[in-house]
């Protein structure tokens, strides 16, 4: 006897993990300074994030109530433009018109730091208390030791 499937039931097998965001790829924002690497970061989201430059300065002085210029992404998204490094206001903007988590990724990976979604915190925050519950156990198992069993 056979049954029949359940369109409303996802199936086991179909099931494909979330895709977790690793930055950008090393190759495509090399260079000698921080600064350079940054120019080279915001050229790659402004290149792959699927918006035209200037719908995403458009997006952005909606963001930020000033202009925001084509003119201006290019001098930020270039290298050879150390004069103009990009605000954090204008980065957020940025960060808000792309929908890129990789540029705010850039900032703090250098500090061994991640980007996540909020909505992982709490099973991050029980993976974390999970580990120190092992801990505290190994612990309290070599005092007992320590002391022949005598507690």
């Amino acid at each position: 006897m056979s049954r029949k499937s359940d369109e409303r039931q996802l199936s086991l097998l179909d099931w494909v993990p979330p895709i977790v965001s690793t930055g950008y790829d090393p190759r495509l924002i090399r260079g000698n300074s921080l600064g350079f690497r940054l120019s080279r970061a915001i050229s790659v989201t402004l290149d792959e994030c699927g918006k035209s430059r200037p719908e995403v300065a458009e997006r952005m002085s909606d963001i930020l109530g000033r202009a925001v210029t084509v003119n201006m992404l290019n001098a930020y998204a270039s290298g050879q433009r150390e004069d103009h490094q990009i605000s954090v206001p204008r980065f957020d903007a940025l960060i808000g018109a792309t929908g890129d988590r990789r540029l705010a990724e850039f900032l703090v990976e250098g500090h061994g730091w991640t980007v996540i979604e909020r909505r992982y915190l709490p099973m991050i925050e029980l993976a974390a208390v999970a580990e120190r519950k092992k801990e505290l156990t190994r612990m309290e198992n070599g005092l007992r030791r320590q002391m022949g069993g005598r507690f």
